[in-house]
């Protein structure tokens, strides 16, 4: 499992010309699932990223989590994670499992992180038009 976890002013998903998710203060996470990936994977890694401390605290110290904040979280899909460019210039996804599997892996994710803070979401396999004002930048990968 890897996750691009990015700090963010304000971020949207839009599908169809529509806005499907929006969050203010928070987390935009890309999430990707490989082989091998299960509960377990998922279940650390929802605890890694409601406690990374990458928020700012009263004396502008990264020392504070997207829970101390209040923040929210927009999860967005992103099987182009597992993209392997070490051969040639067309990028292999074979590392990236695929959607029949992934999917609820992906459900299950969003539903864990959902009962400790709110969460939008894009839809699996859309075609997505995400805008992130990331704050900082801050941009962390985490890999599971």
């Amino acid at each position: 499992m890897k996750v691009v976890v990015q700090r963010s002013n304000n971020s949207s998903v839009t599908i169809d010309g529509k806005i499907h998710g929006k969050i203010d203060k928070g987390l935009v996470l890309l999430v990707s699932f490989t082989e091998g990936d299960s509960s377990k994977e998922i279940d650390w890694m929802v605890n890694k990223i409601l406690n990374l401390r990458i928020f700012d605290d009263e004396d502008g110290i990264m020392n504070k989590s997207v829970l101390d904040i209040n923040g929210s979280i927009l999860s967005i899909s992103q099987f182009t994670l597992y993209g392997d460019c070490s051969k040639g210039n067309r990028p292999s996804y074979v590392k990236a499992l695929h959607s029949e599997l992934s999917k609820p892996l992906y459900d299950e994710f969003n539903k864990k992180l959902s009962e400790k803070i709110h969460v939008e979401t894009g839809i699996f396999g859309s075609d997505m038009k995400v805008s992130i004002e990331n704050n900082g930048p801050v941009t962390i990968i985490i890999e599971h």
